[in-house]
């Protein structure tokens, strides 16, 4: 058994931790490059959402209805997102090239961590080996927490971690929700980004509770920080957190 063979199986039975090292490399020298690109279900989290249709310069509307399936899980408040492949025999993502992916930088989670998956315990473990993934057979050594910081993961861990204060309470508690604008609000806030801004701005929610002038400034025209204060929203109008203060009727007024 090779020295790949071996850190694939180590880490197949065993929970690797960012300390952990494997040698990849990935790139159009790699024989099978792009090939891991198709025929595969890529869960998109908000975040994921909001960077792609930034880098594709369009609308939140017209990036889930091109490039997303939507898929309700039965009893859960918040549907599955999963990123559209193309509808050809090799059903290749859609941003993947000749010349590899379109929108680098600005991938999804999924794609940066490959080789890797992360487990809930926050443990690591490979998700494919040097006969399916000749990158896997480079000589190129990583350590994990550096392979993570080299990949851009810090931004997308800071938001998942707030994505999780929403998914984690959820997945605990048996909330008794039937009305579909709850499911439509919470959908909105977390994927369709430009329409909650829309539902900030010209809506009353501004006269209504109090937000802090320099917030507001900040998510005129900064989607993440839009995104913070979605995730504050859902915390506040479904979990019951106090994140939010019904504004004064009038200066010292009582509050409703």
């Amino acid at each position: 058994m090779n020295l790949q063979s071996q850190e694939y199986e180590q880490g197949k039975r065993s929970k690797m931790t960012p300390e952990h090292l494997f040698t990849f490399r990935c790139g159009p020298g790699v024989s099978c490059y792009t090939q891991c690109c198709q025929d595969v279900s890529i869960v998109l989290t908000p975040y994921d959402v909001v960077r792609m249709k930034m880098a594709l310069g369009m609308s939140s509307d017209t990036f889930l209805e091109k490039y997303t399936v939507v898929i309700p899980k039965k009893g859960k408040l918040i549907p599955l997102v999963i990123l559209k492949m193309r509808e050809d025999k090799d059903k290749k993502c859609p941003f993947v090239t000749e010349t590899g992916c379109s929108i680098y930088e600005h991938r999804p989670w999924p794609c940066r961590m490959y080789p890797l998956d992360m487990d809930d315990d926050g443990t690591f473990r490979f998700i494919s080996d040097a006969l399916r993934c000749k990158g896997l057979a480079e000589k190129d050594p990583w350590r994990i927490g550096d392979w993570l910081v080299d990949q851009g993961m810090v931004p997308y861990d800071r938001m998942n971690t707030l994505f999780a204060g929403i998914t984690v309470p959820l997945q605990s508690q048996d909330l008794d929700i039937d009305n579909p604008r709850i499911f439509q609000m919470t959908f909105m806030a977390l994927y369709n980004i430009d329409k909650f801004r829309e539902f900030v701005f010209r809506s009353s929610f501004l006269d209504r509770f109090e937000v802090e002038k320099e917030r507001i400034e900040k998510i005129k025209r900064n989607d993440e920080e839009l995104l913070r204060l979605a995730f504050d929203w859902i915390k506040f109008g479904v979990l019951g957190q106090k994140l939010f203060w019904i504004k004064d009727k009038e200066p010292g007024g009582p509050t409703e």
